[in-house]
């Protein structure tokens, strides 16, 4: 379904200066995702930071003609674009998609709840996608902005809609209940994610409950006594949806006075058989999970699939068959210097725009490869269905396309108009695998995306680098959400740097640089000039600064647009004399002053010389002049940084006046951020803050764990009482007891100090200490007290379980020397929630 854009001003109540009534099929609200310009409307959203008016002129460019905007704009600049003004366009948005619900007479199944909401929606699409044709939110697309951009999605083939509704603070489930008016409601787990805004759990239920405002079924648990209390008591102020469809509760739990009255588990090894009555009749499920969380969930589907009608055999027959939900889209690296994107779980039109989005952020200069499966249960026309896959696919810029499956093998060449795309096809996935030269794959970047009954996971085995099962995960959402919550405490004003050095603090340079990019930092920085040569191999256009450029590096250093930190005369002299015999001129530099820290920078006794130096060459063009702080993590040096600070501040202010010009003045790094926002100035240099390490002691910020260093057991053995471990007979065994041996070692960071009972790892739930001395591959854990431990199970060494600072406390070290410690043997593993 379109509209036109003289319809949607009239939807809107916009104020609107329409040059061509054009048709909208695509809503965009980042600027970064324009593939369709001619039928896609831009909202102009405000951030914290960011304001969407000023990426009006780059849209225009790239084709964009259509506008909603909250602020005046120079339209005579933009002749052919149509401008319609709003007082706030995430309201016009919002508008927008809830006249698009109200086009619809389907059933509506809206999910709230603190955690499960994406694994129900994807459980529930799963088990229902054969009777439906289904619509539902993308990935976890449940904020103010992502739900009406789900909602855009419906169209006249849907049969049923899917969507989630997450909320932040009070006030803002009623924007989405208007969007989404579920018919049937349902709530997960309400437990402590997301709780910042709300005062307490009692004002978080009764604020997510208003979702189901209209529904007329509502789905939940009875074992949550704060949410039974809440919804009964709001069912007892509610008016009835209809008199033909009274609002009825739908309970679950072992209470008697549940709809669903579950009265037994029974769980083995991998499966949990649920066994409950509705009505007066025994009923059960049997599901191929045995966690909590996951009976939780099933449980609640099933309510869903009985409110639908479906009948308890096909019930009982799908339930058998759940697959896990991979919420995360994960880069890994592959065969023949190629980079891998595991997405071989499902292939619906949302999902393909997503996933393709995360392969051009992620992939640098790369070329592009996607392995693509039929897409199943469109519920649009073949012809239809495959056109708009290859508008998608077109607008990419790929490589090649290898298609598997009938479907996309007949119809799929006839749409894609691009001749510069390669195509390959193959019936199914086991004629790719037997035909396939897989050393074809080379320097590329690889897409894999296919419905499960395709198996591309096979594909994905064979694609995958061979290494040990010690890997370091890496959570790009994490980054993304630590960068926003320095945001919140800066000043519109201030410009952050972040530091991606030292192979961005062992988490993989060009891949957090990727990320950074797309989030729109200001400025990285780097320690060493072949680390800014491989950012821009990986195609990161981003200023960068080098900290410590070397003369061997000046050359690379001009080649790749870097700019050097330039600390001393000898250095500065040096580059004069290179940029001259190059003839370059205004080249950019970046001067550190020495305030106190005492490792690099020019003294501040030394300003006037380095101030006529600047003022008799023309070779430079100062963009920043900065300073160390040594020590603003610690309240005890207080004084000492403020000192540094009012040191800093005169002499850049000196220096400025003497070379006649601004430019950007930065101190503060992540804990002064923090602990002194006064000292923010033009700029902030962000380092372990953003991967989730508060050195600064105030927990003032909710940040997140980035990085999770995993590994398995590979042998455990049974021990009498004084047999020996390890290297020297280090580790001494005072009872009968349980070792598991660990795959990593010293070569791979974790430190040897960590030997003999020092360290602990997170397995199983609990703490396990280390025993006898730490090898150079692996090492063991007593496991005496943690029954239940298999051979092959996820060992965690840190992460959001045991935080990086534990485990730097115990080996005598920082958080900084533990990360930067991991090897690069050690596999790194990107994913997007």
């Amino acid at each position: 379904m379109s509209y036109s854009i003289s319809h949607i001003t009239r939807i809107i109540s916009a104020e609107s200066t329409i040059v061509s009534d054009t048709i909208i099929e695509h809503l965009l609200t980042d600027s970064r995702r324009t593939y369709s310009p001619a039928s896609s409307l831009f909202f102009a959203t405000k951030g914290i930071r960011r304001d969407g008016h000023q990426f009006i002129p780059d849209l225009y460019k790239r084709g964009v003609r259509n506008f909603v905007i909250s602020r005046p704009i120079l339209m005579a600049d933009f002749p052919e674009a149509n401008f319609l003004a709003v007082k706030d366009t995430i309201a016009a948005l919002q508008q927008l998609a809830a006249y698009h619900r109200r086009q619809f007479n389907i059933p509506v199944i809206g999910i709230t709840g603190s955690n499960g909401k994406t694994i129900v929606k994807e459980w529930l699409y799963q088990l229902l996608h054969p009777d439906y044709h289904i619509v539902r939110s993308p990935k976890s697309y449940n904020s103010q902005i992502g739900v009406p951009l789900s909602v855009w999605q419906m169209n006249k083939q849907h049969t049923l809609a899917i969507f989630e509704a997450g909320i932040s603070q009070p006030g803002e489930m009623e924007n989405l209940q208007k969007i989404i008016q579920p018919t049937i409601g349902l709530i997960t787990n309400i437990g402590e994610a997301h709780s910042e805004g709300f005062a307490n759990n009692e004002q978080k239920v009764t604020e997510k409950i208003k979702l189901f405002k209209e529904a007329a079924q509502v789905v939940f648990g009875y074992n949550n006594q704060l949410v039974l209390k809440s919804v009964q008591e709001w069912k007892n102020e509610k008016i009835p949806a209809s008199d033909n469809e009274p609002f009825t509760l739908f309970g679950w739990g072992e209470s008697e006075d549940a709809w669903l009255q579950i009265t037994d588990l029974k769980k083995d090894t991998s499966s949990t058989s649920i066994i409950g009555f509705i009505g007066r009749q025994t009923q059960h499920i049997d599901i191929p999970f045995t966690d909590n969380a996951s009976i939780e969930n099933a449980v609640s589907c099933w309510c869903v699939l009985r409110i639908l009608n479906v009948s308890q055999p096909v019930i009982e027959s799908r339930m058998k068959n759940l697959q896990p939900v991979n919420m995360r889209l994960e880069l890994k690296k592959g065969i023949n210097n190629c980079s891998v994107i595991n997405d071989s779980y499902s292939a619906d039109l949302s999902s393909l725009n997503i996933a393709l989005n995360f392969l051009d952020n992620q992939t640098g200069s790369a070329k592009k490869v996607v392995v693509l499966s039929d897409f199943l249960q469109s519920g649009l026309e073949e012809n239809e269905l495959y056109r708009k896959i290859g508008r998608t696919l077109q607008n990419h810029s790929l490589y090649k396309i290898i298609g598997i499956g009938e479907r996309i093998s007949n119809f799929l060449p006839s749409v894609l108009t691009d001749s510069s795309i390669l195509q390959e096809y193959f019936l199914n996935t086991e004629v790719f695998i037997q035909h396939y030269r897989f050393s074809q794959f080379k320097d590329e970047a690889i897409l894999i995306k296919g419905a499960r009954v395709f198996e591309f996971e096979k594909i994905v085995h064979l694609l995958e680098q061979k290494v040990h099962q010690t890997v370091l995960e890496i959570n790009l959402n994490a980054i993304a959400h630590n960068l926003k919550e320095f945001q919140k405490i800066l000043q519109p004003s201030t410009r952050i740097m972040a530091m991606v050095k030292a192979f961005a603090y062992g988490s993989g340079g060009a891949e957090i640089a990727s990320i950074l990019q797309y989030h729109q930092v200001d400025y990285l920085g780097v320690a060493y000039a072949d680390e800014g040569v491989e950012l821009r191999k990986a195609g990161i256009r981003l200023p960068i600064m080098v900290m410590n450029p070397e003369e061997n590096a000046f050359n690379s250093i001009i080649e790749n647009n870097l700019e050097p930190e330039l600390y001393s005369f000898e250095i500065l002299l040096s580059f004069d004399k290179f940029l001259q015999k190059e003839g370059l001129q205004l080249y950019p530099i970046h001067i550190e002053i020495d305030t106190g820290m005492n490792r690099l920078g020019f003294s501040i006794k030394d300003l006037d010389r380095l101030a006529a130096v600047l003022q008799t060459t023309s070779s430079f063009k100062v963009q920043s002049v900065f300073s160390h702080l040594a020590a603003s993590e610690e309240a005890g040096q207080d004084n000492f940084t403020i000192q540094q600070f009012d040191l800093f501040t005169n002499s850049a202010k000196k220096l400025q006046e003497k070379i006649g010009y601004h430019f950007i003045r930065h101190i503060s790094n992540s804990a002064a951020a923090i602990r002194h926002p006064q000292l923010q100035m033009d700029m902030i240099r962000l380092g372990i803050g953003l991967y989730g390490v508060d050195n600064s002691g105030a927990s003032a910020l909710n940040l997140q764990t980035v990085a999770t260093l995993k590994s398995t057991i590979s042998q455990i053995n049974y021990l009498k009482k004084g047999d020996s471990v390890s290297y020297n007979r280090k580790g001494i065994v005072d009872k009968d007891s349980i070792i598991a041996t660990i795959r990593i070692g010293y070569a791979d960071g974790f430190p040897r100090r960590l030997g003999n009972g020092v360290g602990k790892v997170w397995i199983n739930g609990q703490l396990s200490p280390v025993i006898g001395t730490v090898c150079m591959d692996m090492f063991m854990l007593d496991v005496t007290n943690n029954p239940g431990v298999q051979v092959g199970d996820d060992v965690i060494i840190f992460g959001s379980q045991l935080p990086v600072q534990t485990l730097a406390q115990w080996a005598s070290t920082i958080p900084y020397e533990i990360m930067t410690g991991v090897s690069q043997r050690v596999k790194r593993v990107y994913f997007e929630e």
